[in-house]
């Protein structure tokens, strides 16, 4: 397997990297609910867990 023969400076590997960008996460508005969530993620709302605007878990009450 090829090797290099010399070590490559910092500044070339930041030059590689330097395409990589940090991009923000996209929000829509949950139909059933009306609350602000990232794209396809489950999210909680009054205690329950909403995914694509069905219920998929309620948080039950704590016991002692």
């Amino acid at each position: 397997m090829p090797n290099p023969k010399r070590r490559h400076s910092q500044q070339r590997s930041a030059k590689r990297r330097t395409h990589y960008k940090a991009t923000a996460s996209t929000l829509t508005t949950d139909s059933t609910t009306g609350e602000i969530h990232v794209r396809h993620r489950a999210h909680v709302s009054e205690g329950k867990l909403f995914y694509k605007g069905k219920v998929v878990a309620e948080k039950s009450p704590v016991k002692k």
